[in-house]
């Protein structure tokens, strides 16, 4: 038992050592409070989004092939859902100095070019993407606002073509803040993410 014990708490500290998520919120499970920067110097708060109907929070990122593919499907998203309470809000928690691409100029840069009328937000410390568990560029998170907090109703991929959206038959974040829009519950609520990893800090 003793060995077990000690093997657990090894691999925990690994865990900790190489930047990877240890905990990571499932379907049900109300997020905490998190505040970062945008691309145009501002602090984002969930807090702010507290009149909405929820966000479609999504771990994204300038440099993965996956996350340049899905761009104008995360752009279109925000365009279709922010107007019926599910705005888009993306998060960048690459490390810059692994992933000189994804540097903060680099987003503000990307979000310029690609005229984003929703949050890029610099996850720095990369604490955020460990609490949320998310492991892959694009990783979506759709959350419901229930009074004050902010519950996961859909975790993973956006849909099940990440080259060709016109081809996808199965539109999971859609699917999920629709039913959710109506009232219904979330058929699918967890798919496998498809992307590029999530560039830890060597720590």
């Amino acid at each position: 038992m003793k060995t077990y014990r000690f093997l657990i708490i090894g691999t925990c500290m690994m865990a900790m050592a190489a930047g990877r998520p240890l905990f990571d919120y499932g379907v049900g499970d109300t997020v905490s409070p998190f505040r970062l920067k945008n691309v145009d110097g501002k602090m984002v708060a969930l807090a702010d989004y507290k009149d909405s109907k929820g966000v479609i929070l999504i771990f994204d990122c300038n440099t993965c092939p996956y996350s340049k593919a899905y761009n104008d499907r995360i752009i279109a998203l925000h365009k279709t859902y922010a107007s019926k309470g599910f705005p888009v809000v993306t998060i960048n928690s690459n490390d810059g100095e692994q992933s000189p691409g994804d540097a903060f100029d680099e987003m503000i840069s990307r979000a310029r070019r690609k005229k984003y009328d929703f949050p890029y937000l610099q996850d720095e410390s990369q604490q955020v993407a460990r609490a949320f568990g998310a492991t892959n560029t694009p990783h979506v998170f759709v959350l419901e606002r229930k009074d004050d907090a902010f519950v996961v109703a859909y975790i993973g991929a956006i849909d099940n073509n990440p080259r060709n959206g016109s081809l996808a038959d199965k539109k999971y974040v859609e699917d999920a803040v629709n039913a959710l829009i109506t009232g219904k519950s979330v058929a699918v609520k967890k798919t496998r993410a498809v992307g590029c990893g999530i560039r830890w800090k060597d720590v």
